[in-house]
């Protein structure tokens, strides 16, 4: 009989889950790291909320299990990549607490406008403070989105039904999707400059760390709101204290913060500022609904090998795994690659399978493509939320198969159309390893490493030896070089595969030779 371990307070409602499935479940809490592993290769299956941290050491000592799952969304305090390296399947459950998220964001949002807390507080201390306490509405008030998602959306649905205006931030919204909820798409300084009140909807990745920091805040106007319910790092949270003491920014509420538990924070004590504890999720509703969605998922897995809002792992059957595994890697890795390579909105998805993988389940190298082409942005993006995802942002998907293929036994070709124009990307398996036959028009065949440089540039003579001296002097060493043009003097593209990643400084260097219209680096 599979045993479950349930190492956070979660609802009573996952342990009824597991036991009605045949599944044998613990419940210890507030386990020591040490006291984790001493017990950890006794279980199965690991569900987590956010205080258990498997890291390395811990999945290390995990000899027995094979899944473990988090009753939420975020998945910051495990180690994936040791999960992946152990056969671990990761899951976890991205729209089990939207709604919730969503409703604290309009609650934060109208206790900052009116100061409820602080007016709340100075009442229950004996003092009348009437006259000191001067709201703003939000009625006919712009509502400033930045990010515009599965929550985004639901928040921007609440406050068009308080008469806001709301314009949205988001590179995966489409105007089509922006009509459709209602929302004006804007760029990010726009909505910095015109917002009355902005919320943060978006994760935390490289792009948006610090989206809102001192030079855009100045930006704003006198008096804007700020709310973050999001991910904490999203604002730089001295500048913020230095724009609320100044009395540029109105009022800001956080529920989340750079350090958490957040016991000590620059913020605290600043006049007009509210806080919660991390709180977006908690509700007796979200509470109870990512605990029985983990626990279903996690039951799946161990009964019968089925596998749901995995985050390191294809949902495919195991009598489909031997053939798929590699099709699907190689179209993860094309969704991936495209997604760093394109910088404007995509409208539209097509996969296109040829030759004998047509016979094959399609569905799972689908997802796998969307996945890897939307998780640059939204990195909770997974095979199964992926289509979801996508088509909530109003992505059209279309597939088609053609028996034939042109230069291999299979191929698969992903085409992504953007507000520009439409991209593609064809990859195959060459003896067993994902290769790249195609790219952007260009004839190509490169193999994926860990970190590549895309490079479009002039056929001029000069370009291969300037780029060489440049990875040399940055003491980057190349792995495999790949060049492909149309015609001669015309435009090539290379890829080229790189030991270790390189600075911002390198990339403009390469951008600066002649011949180089555009650089980019991709990372797997």
């Amino acid at each position: 009989m599979p045993r479950v371990l349930i190492s956070d307070k979660m609802s009573p409602a996952a342990t009824e889950v597991f036991k009605n499935r045949g599944i044998d479940v613990d419940v210890i809490t507030e386990l020591k790291k040490n006291e984790l592993i001493r017990i950890i290769s006794d279980y199965d299956g690991l569900a987590v909320r956010s205080s258990t941290r498997p890291d390395a050491e811990i999945i290390a000592a995990a000899n027995k299990l094979k899944v473990i799952g988090r009753a939420g969304i975020g998945v910051d305090n495990i180690d994936i990549k040791a999960a992946t390296d152990k056969g671990i399947v990761v899951m976890n459950t991205p729209f089990g607490n939207a709604i919730t998220t969503a409703e604290h964001a309009i609650a934060m949002l109208f206790s900052a406008a009116r100061q409820i807390p602080s007016a709340s507080m100075r009442t229950q201390n004996g003092e009348w403070p009437k006259s000191e306490f001067k709201g703003v509405e939000l009625f006919n008030k712009t509502l400033g989105l930045i990010g515009c998602g599965n929550i985004g959306a639901l928040v921007a649905e609440r406050a068009l039904g308080l008469r806001m205006k709301v314009i949205a931030f988001d590179p995966y919204l489409t105007e089509e999707r922006a009509v459709k909820i209602g929302v004006e798409k804007v760029d990010l300084e726009v909505l910095f400059q015109r917002s009355d009140a902005i919320t943060l909807h978006t994760p935390l990745v490289e792009s948006t760390k610090n989206i809102v920091n001192r030079e855009r805040l100045g930006m704003t106007k006198k008096g804007v709101i700020i709310v973050n319910c999001a991910r904490g790092g999203l604002i730089d949270e001295e500048a913020l204290k230095d724009a609320l003491k100044a009395g540029h920014v109105r009022a800001a509420a956080l529920d989340v913060f750079n350090v958490e538990p957040a016991k000590d924070n620059a913020l605290f004590g600043v006049r007009n500022f509210i806080a919660t504890p991390h709180l977006g999720a908690s509700t007796l509703e979200a509470q109870e609904n990512v605990a029985v969605q983990v626990a279903e998922q996690m039951a799946d897995y161990l009964t019968s090998g089925a596998v749901s809002n995995a985050l390191n792992t294809p949902s495919i059957s195991a009598e489909e795994a031997p053939r798929l595994k590699p099709w699907v890697d190689l179209a993860g890795k094309l969704g991936t690659m495209m997604g760093q390579l394109l910088h404007s909105p995509v409208t539209a998805v097509e996969m296109t399978y040829k030759g004998g993988i047509t016979d094959l389940n399609n569905k799972p190298m689908t997802a796998a493509a969307l996945a890897g082409l939307l998780k640059n942005a939204m990195p909770e993006a997974n095979m199964v939320s992926a289509p979801v995802l996508a088509k909530e942002r109003g992505i059209e998907l279309t597939e088609s198969c053609v028996e034939e293929a042109e230069r291999a036994e299979s191929l698969i070709r992903v085409t992504v159309t953007t507000s520009e124009r439409k991209f593609a990307i064809v990859g195959t398996i060459y003896r067993g390893e994902p290769r790249i036959v195609r790219l952007f028009g260009v004839p190509m065949d490169a193999a994926f490493s860990q970190d590549m440089l895309y490079i479009r540039n002039d056929d001029r003579p000069g370009f291969v030896g300037k780029l060489g001296k440049i990875l040399g002097d940055a003491k980057v060493n190349i792995g495999t070089f790949s060049m492909g043009r149309i015609e001669e003097g015309g435009e090539a593209v290379c890829l080229v595969a790189i030991d270790a990643s390189v600075n911002g400084a390198t990339i403009n260097s390469i951008q600066d030779i002649e011949q180089v219209k555009i650089v980019d680096l991709v990372s797997f």
